[in-house]
């Protein structure tokens, strides 16, 4: 890969549906702009309590709000979030689990792709049970993962090394400043620009010297 190509790092967490949101769009333009895509699964809870930050879900206005605001989103980003909103249960496991398919298969990204993708729909869009084992192994297996890797990852995300990479990816969106996800960090002629939210993507364009054409770019 060409080391022109701008380095975009998107720090997410599945319990969040606006990271699901600039996740499709990021990866619907990495061949569209100039861009090598970084996926860096996050913990969002440790995101705020780092920050001093509180969820979103305990203001009413704002849990009010963001039910039709999804719903808005959903359709003008062709990405099938379907509130309500689950109900206050942590990812820690499931991220972890994100992590160390991450870890196993390195810069390649694919995997950790579709293992994220299909924890999203189990959350957004058919509200299952995040907290049962066998949602974990149900997105692997949808993912491409055999039952045999789906095993391994599953020991492997227990261990040690894949707690501390998540707790260092997580410190690493606080030292960009984050105050919750997803959280977007585009490297740009030596600097750091950091973009908060699903809805900065014309102004990242902008900044990145790329051209925004909407959720659903075709290139041509």
């Amino acid at each position: 890969m060409s080391n022109s190509r701008k380095v975009v790092k998107l720090f997410y967490d599945v319990i969040s549906p606006y990271s699901w949101l600039a996740f499709e769009v990021l990866c619907r333009y990495r061949n569209v702009w100039n861009i090598d895509l970084k996926f860096k699964p996050a913990l969002l809870g440790g995101v705020f309590r780092g920050s001093g930050n509180q969820e979103p879900g305990l203001v009413q206005n704002k849990f009010s709000y963001m039910v039709t605001d999804l719903k808005q989103l959903s359709e003008f980003f062709g990405v099938p979030v379907n509130p309500p909103l689950p109900g206050k249960k942590g990812t820690l496991n499931m991220m972890r689990f994100v992590t160390a398919v991450a870890e196993k298969e390195k810069e390649r990204g694919v995997l950790v792709e579709r293992v994220s993708r299909e924890l999203w729909k189990n959350i957004w869009s058919t509200h299952q049970d995040i907290t049962h084992p066998a949602s974990l192994t149900e997105a692997g297996l949808k993912a491409g993962l055999s039952a045999n890797e789906v095993e391994e990852l599953l020991i492997l995300s227990k261990s040690q090394q894949i707690k501390d990479k998540l707790k260092s990816v997580t410190q690493e969106a606080l030292d960009y400043q984050s105050f919750g996800l997803p959280f977007i960090v585009c490297h740009v002629n030596g600097k750091a620009e950091v973009f908060f939210g699903s809805d900065r993507f014309e102004l990242m364009a902008h900044r990145i010297g790329e051209k925004w054409v909407g959720p659903h770019p075709v290139k041509s």
